[in-house]
């Protein structure tokens, strides 16, 4: 990687000089005018007085939010750094030497190096850190200095990383038992013991783990190519890339799907005219430069602006090769670091430098945009948001997404029918029916020359493997096809819920059918299509199929008619949604003795036996037995049953509304045999009921269990407060049914947390993908293997909503 002959990255085009003077302003004038410039360099800096070299040397060493975000992602992805456990018997050698103060006196006592220099705590000797991978680095007069002493002296700490805040120093053990970076809780003794006052210095040198982050990041490469594809570059205006920063694919997708001008309304709130002012943004005001690096809107809208207003577009690439450009400038490079770190911060998963999956992500993004356009809209302070006074409801981001599905109900024991609303959803997630594939005659594995499939992107690895198995390959079947009609008419298919409560019927569990439809067609409609799966040994697999899906939709007749005057309904007070009291509202089921009776003769408490009972409706022994296996150990089990009209009685029925399939649950807790249910729940409902993410997820978490669903809980918790003070005044749109299609997001990898992400957007009635930096007219969109889709409403299109 390059070298000459070997793989040359874009960066390689490009050679990176850095100078740096030391200047004399003249006060009082309009403009800074320089008196005087003298060049700061390694030669020249001894010629400046002490203080000055020490204060530019700080302001050059110090650690930007860029780095400290790098930093950050460096450590979670990495172990914590660990206590030496030699710190307290460390042998001290009081030879009298002292270390200056002053950083022009340090220097290698093997070398004279004056860089990368490591304090010996021992014995007080200066010398060169080791070397890099790559052959930078120092002198290894610190670790040769160990080995001559007989591996005494292991702790030393990097000289120019010591300030007031001492647990910033970088301290590192040679010792064989540790070899890595530690903490010395008594770093300042030992410091002292030499002379050394660390509140009167000031940082002047990188830690290692700021060169380790360095380093890695002259290893970027783009390891999945566009094999074989001769794409037609495009820039300006809507057609900005954005620089991967390390598994940041998922993001840089979503974030193109969003904010470049595809959804015109959100273009319009956070992005700027072709060409226009984007120092001058609304949402820029009154925000305190201290108060800019997390504030939510703000960073939407600097994001939003450089993508929309064309100012960093740099000149098309002369290559019409993408994956071969040659023509990339550093300026016109944009990094979104202060965005991911905004936006995922505070996530278990986003915050890390690991792939996650894009749909997860999206949902996210609007939650946390809503959160935060919400507060502002009904903020007395902040006005930065405006919006008309005839709006029908907050303007919040997801409304232009937000659909209800409408569940009809039919009780399999009186035939009454109920209708049951969802909350607003933002995505529809579709299963895919293997069921119904069926094999074209004629068409290609997926990945092949006439499919369209996402070939422009491979694995390395996966281009070997094929290279290796070529004789193999004639043997493999054509890859089957589902429409996108079937996955629909499966989503709204009745289906048989065998434990539905009906209040009506006393709280009894009975079997009923469900049948679900939309209630209102929103202005953009988001698909995920289900791609990935659970295999036999529990590892998420992805689906072979190609999904035979139209640019222009008509889901018409997937529209709810509600109720109809020929039906018998459930009466709503029967239902408890009109109780006379609280005490209506949170009564028990009656529990049946007889079932009481068989529990006990069991051997079970008859405290356990009602708490079970009464959690499966009453009369069910074999599903009150199932809940007693699971719950037998909770410390509560034997506990009476509290008071029917306090607010725990209602509770103890279980998640009764929890937002999941409980039979899926079930099967994953039977399946996996490690998780409770309440973690499986958590996981689902995190994972938006898909069963293959969410075991994933769950054993991604395994080290931390708790604590990441403790996380999950406060953040729906935030997240529940905020929709439910928006939701409860949203007006849904509605319209007509007919969608176009106006742009996807492709993975291709076995597994959403690896692998790699592209977009593909529609531009002035042609495709362009977006993969990462690189930006072009697409030949093929893959159109059968996008992993989300985003439809426009037909009636909507150039006819943005004045609301935002």
């Amino acid at each position: 990687v390059g070298v000459p002959g070997g793989f040359q990255s874009e960066d390689d085009a490009f050679e990176t000089i850095s100078t740096h003077s030391i200047v004399l302003l003249k006060k009082g004038t309009a403009a800074p005018e320089i008196v005087v410039e003298m060049p700061y360099t390694e030669d020249t800096k001894n010629e400046f007085p002490t203080m000055i070299a020490q204060s530019v040397d700080s302001i050059l060493h110090h650690s930007g939010l860029a780095v400290q975000q790098d930093l950050k992602v460096w450590e979670l992805d990495d172990e914590p750094t660990p206590v030496s456990k030699y710190y307290k018997e460390l042998p001290f050698v009081d030879n009298g030497k002292l270390v200056s103060p002053n950083p022009k006196d340090w220097k290698c006592e093997l070398s004279g190096d004056t860089d990368n220099l490591w304090l010996n705590l021992s014995d007080g000797y200066i010398g060169g850190g080791r070397k890099n991978w790559d052959g930078s680095g120092g002198s290894n007069g610190a670790l040769d200095h160990f080995t001559q002493t007989g591996e005494l002296y292991p702790l030393v700490v990097k000289l120019g990383t010591i300030t007031a805040d001492i647990d910033t120093a970088d301290c590192f053990s040679y010792a064989k038992d540790e070899d890595c970076p530690v903490k010395i809780p008594n770093l300042k003794e030992l410091l002292e013991k030499r002379g050394i006052k660390a509140a009167s210095l000031q940082k002047t040198a990188k830690s290692t783990a700021e060169l380790e982050v360095e380093l890695n990041a002259t290893y970027a490469f783009d390891a999945i190519t566009e094999a074989g594809s001769h794409l037609t570059p495009v820039a300006g205006p809507g057609y900005q890339g954005l620089q991967n920063l390390g598994n940041s694919c998922y993001m840089n997708s979503v974030v193109q799907l969003l904010l470049s001008g595809t959804v015109p309304e959100l273009a319009k709130r956070y992005g700027s005219s072709h060409d226009g002012d984007i120092t001058s943004h609304p949402l820029f005001q009154n925000v305190s430069p201290k108060d800019a690096p997390t504030d939510v809107l703000l960073q939407l809208a600097k994001l939003s602006c450089a993508l929309t207003s064309g100012v960093y577009a740099g000149p098309v690439p002369e290559s019409a090769e993408v994956t071969d450009s040659k023509s990339l400038d550093p300026k016109y490079r944009l990094q979104p670091r202060m965005f991911k770190h905004v936006i995922g911060g505070d996530h278990v998963d986003f915050r890390t430098g690991q792939q996650q999956d894009a749909a997860q992500y999206l949902q996210y993004l609007l939650e946390k945009m809503d959160r935060n356009e919400l507060a502002s809209l009904k903020s007395s302070s902040d006005n930065r948001l405006v919006q008309s006074d005839d709006a029908a409801s907050a303007a919040v981001a997801s409304r232009l997404f937000s659909f209800k599905s409408s569940a009809r109900l039919v009780c399999s024991v009186d035939g009454k029918i109920k209708y049951k609303d969802s909350a607003p959803e933002t995505m529809l997630s579709l299963r895919v029916p293997m069921e119904k594939a069926k094999v074209i005659a004629g068409e290609e594995k997926a990945g092949g020359d006439d499919d369209g499939a996402p070939k422009e992107k491979r694995l390395k690895a996966e281009e070997e493997e094929n290279v290796v198995g070529q004789e193999k390959d004639d043997t493999k079947q054509p890859v089957p096809t589902v429409t996108f009609q079937q996955c629909l008419e499966s989503w709204a298919a009745e289906t048989t819920l065998e434990d539905y409560r009906w209040p009506h019927l006393q709280n009894n569990v009975h079997p009923a059918t469900q049948e679900t439809k939309f209630t209102n067609y929103p202005r953009y409609l988001l698909v995920h299509i289900q791609r990935y799966t659970l295999g036999a040994d529990w590892t998420p697999q992805k689906l072979e199929v190609n999904l035979d899906i139209p640019e222009e939709l008509d889901i018409n007749s997937f529209k709810s008619k509600g109720p109809q005057d020929n039906e018998d309904l459930v009466p709503p007070e029967e239902e408890g949604e009109t109780p006379t009291s609280a005490a209506e509202m949170n009564a028990p089921p009656s529990i049946d003795e007889g079932a009481l009776c068989q529990l006990m003769d069991m051997g079970f408490t008859m405290n356990g036996c009602k708490r079970a009972l009464t959690a499966v409706g009453g009369n069910d022994v074999q599903a009150a037995m199932n809940w007693v296996f699971e719950h037998s150990t909770d410390p509560d089990f034997n506990d009476p049953l509290p008071d029917p009209t306090s607010a725990s009685a209602a509770s103890a029925a279980g998640p009764a509304d929890s937002g999941v399939d409980e039979g899926v649950v079930m099967s994953l807790v039977d399946n996996l045999g490690c998780f409770t249910s309440d973690q499986v729940r958590a996981a689902l409902k995190e994972c938006n009921g898909a069963a293959d993410r969410a075991a994933d997820w769950l054993f991604s978490h395994m080290d931390d269990l708790d604590g990441a669903i403790a996380a999950l809980d406060s953040k729906n918790d935030s997240a529940g407060a905020a929709a439910s003070a928006s939701t409860s005044e949203v007006a849904l749109e509605d319209g007509d049914g007919t969608y176009c299609m106006v742009g996807m997001v492709s993975h291709i990898g076995k597994h959403t947390g690896s692998g790699h992400y592209v977009a593909h957007l529609k531009r002035k009635d042609k495709w362009v993908i977006f993969n990462d930096e690189k930006v072009a007219l697409s030949e093929h969109p893959p159109f059968q293997h996008a992993y989300m889709y985003l439809f426009q409403r037909k009636d909507t299109i150039d006819a943005p909503s004045p609301d935002y």
